[in-house]
């Protein structure tokens, strides 16, 4: 077997090292800490906007967003059925009540859908969305492995319906407009509120961590105190509210420093990387290099495959399977959320597209670091296991 190519991989070859080293030496290793600090800031210049609050997982910040959004036992917040669990579970986190909601082809959340589910499905009375007696509180909306989704439409329908919107860019940190009216705008900048993972697979990489931004700099203000307990007072333990022990640790801070100078690197070569990919697949009938929304600039985080499947009946399992054994690490996309256990008795608004494109999708080698080599003998590979489960 050739030379192992994963999926996904961290890439430190920046001043990772050092700055962790700096923490270490300085005894500023939890949640306090000049790292921290320095990373929110270079994050905010980053997003061309005021403030960041940075914590532990993008879980973190998604459910920091729920509370800051007021959602309550009962309410109702709709959600992509397409996605990774940890956009929803923090629902359930707060007791209340997910609605999933089909993609489109851009694989995130189908703003025509939603708007139907608005107008046809719930009641506007009083300035208050309801769906069966519930009151709609909040939609998250996922940029799916770095791929824009079209919030000019749905910004519309949520201010219509005085619905908060939260961003899970946890995929998308650097994706941004490039035209219409949310020209310039980043991922996670552009409703109420914006979450942002740096796991160990995310384009940049704090080992956990995350961050979360919103679109009034005192409501960041105030994610960040529920961040650290709801402190009120740096040296007596006075709390106000009911807070949560989601801080990011300056250990942690200090890789995302270090990998912020990256950043613009790391998009760079996926950017690259993709187009590299792209000339391998044109033309090859068995699988199509998904592409992303025209009018942005992507960060091309994940590269996703989509399998031709009037030819192809094998099962994704066995794809994978056999792609690992001539040592090409691939995987499946997400197995859709409203058919997992704890979600099963939830409602799915009109699922199309979702499921056609859960067994259709296989995400491919993608990391910063992968040569072009690698890229070769990973678009081969891909294409010879491809092409021994086809049928004529």
């Amino acid at each position: 077997m050739a030379k192992f190519i994963p999926l996904s991989i961290p890439n430190f070859e920046g001043n990772e090292k050092k700055y962790v080293d700096e923490a270490l030496e300085q005894g500023w290793v939890s949640t306090g800490g000049a790292y921290i600090t320095k990373l929110e800031d270079k994050m905010a210049e980053f997003l061309h906007t005021e403030k960041v609050a940075a914590c532990q997982s993008g879980t973190a910040a998604l459910h920091l967003s729920l509370v800051e959004a007021g959602v309550k036992p009962g309410d109702v917040v709709i959600v992509p059925a397409l996605t990774f669990i940890a956009a929803v579970n923090p629902v359930k986190y707060q007791f209340a009540t997910p609605v999933f909601m089909d993609c489109d082809d851009s694989l995130c959340m189908d703003p025509v859908k939603l708007k139907k589910f608005c107008e046809e499905e719930c009641a506007f009375t009083d300035g208050m969305l309801t769906y069966k007696g519930q009151v709609v509180r909040a939609v998250i909306v996922v940029h799916v492995f770095g791929n824009m989704a079209d919030m000019v439409s749905i910004l519309e329908t949520a201010r219509q319906y005085n619905i908060k919107v939260i961003e899970d860019a946890t995929e998308a940190l650097g994706s941004y407009y490039t035209d219409g009216p949310l020209a310039g705008k980043y991922a996670g900048t552009i409703g109420d509120f914006g979450a942002f993972s740096f796991n160990g697979n995310k384009i940049i990489t704090t080992g956990g961590g995350g961050a979360v931004t919103a679109s009034d700099l005192k409501v960041v203000e105030h994610l960040r105190y529920l961040s650290t307990q709801a402190k009120n007072d740096p040296h007596y333990y006075i709390h106000d509210e009911i807070g949560y022990n989601y801080r990011m640790t300056n250990l942690q801070a200090a890789l995302g420093v270090a990998q912020m100078e990256e950043l613009s690197v790391f998009i760079c070569r996926k950017q690259e990387n993709y187009e590299l990919y792209r000339q391998h697949f044109e033309g090859f009938e068995l699988g199509t290099l998904s592409s992303f929304r025209k009018g942005t600039f992507s960060n091309k985080w994940f590269y996703s495959l989509e399998i031709n499947r009037d030819k192809i009946t094998a099962s994704m399992r066995d794809i994978i399977s056999s792609l690992e054994k001539q040592g090409v690490q691939t995987r499946a996309i997400w197995g859709l959320i409203n058919e997992q256990l704890p979600y099963r008795n939830d409602a799915a608004y009109e699922m199309e597209k979702a499921p056609y494109y859960a067994e259709r999708i296989l995400n491919i080698p993608c990391s910063t670091q992968i040569t072009k080599e690698e890229i070769e003998i990973a678009a081969n590979e891909i294409k010879n296991v491809l092409r021994g489960y086809a049928y004529e």
